[in-house]
């Protein structure tokens, strides 16, 4: 599934610095990362699946 990111709410951690983070949009079937600079390049889409394990992977 494709959304363009201008139908997204991308929402970025209270751990990120002001330049240099990421951006983070939830999607009915995974989420959706973009680079805070560069925005106007899109974003990546991951799954369900691989974005559960990115995060199990942080936590531990």
């Amino acid at each position: 599934m494709h959304l363009p990111s201008e139908d997204l709410v991308f929402r970025k951690s209270s751990y990120s610095d002001r330049s240099d983070c990421v951006e983070v949009a939830g999607l009915p079937t995974g989420a959706a990362v973009r680079d805070t600079r560069n925005r106007n390049l899109g974003h990546l889409a991951f799954p369900s699946s691989e974005w559960t394990a990115l995060l199990d992977t942080v936590r531990s």
